[in-house]
């Protein structure tokens, strides 16, 4: 749907009741099982759980205004969960690139423990061959 046509609706839903809002919401729900070019975006779990108790108390005949006073506090709660689990997820993402760079850091460091490892044993074989070299030829 492009932009313009989105704006003009919700000016036009605005100025209605939420009994007029909810009739709008059950119709444009039918019109997307009918005619829906591509399925809508996944909501995340609290969303769902929050228009899951918002389907059963319509369903229930429970005036919109009591609705929406629930709405309101089932959304701020959600709200709050949401932050909760992004810092959650933030704090282990940042943990686990510590993580990553930790081992990067342990591993370029065994890196280069075998590579000192190395020339300490090719300057010992290179020395070894050198002593061997002039006893061969002292004799």
């Amino acid at each position: 749907m492009n932009e313009h046509l989105r704006e003009r609706i919700l000016r036009r839903i605005e100025t209605l009741s939420d009994e007029r809002g909810y009739q709008i919401l059950d119709y444009v729900e039918f019109l997307e099982s009918k005619y829906a070019e591509r399925q809508s975006p996944q909501a995340n779990v609290f969303t769902r759980l929050t228009e899951s108790v918002e389907d059963k108390l319509r369903a229930g005949r429970v005036s919109a205004s009591v609705i929406a006073e629930t709405m309101g506090f089932l959304n701020r709660a959600s709200n709050v969960l949401n932050t909760a689990m992004d810092t959650v997820v933030g704090a282990a993402s940042a943990k686990g690139a510590d993580k990553t760079s930790a081992n990067k850091n342990s591993a370029d460091k065994n890196s280069a423990d075998k590579n000192s490892a190395d020339k300490n044993s090719a300057n010992k074989d290179s020395a070894n061959k050198d002593g061997a070299d002039k006893t061969s030829a002292g004799n």
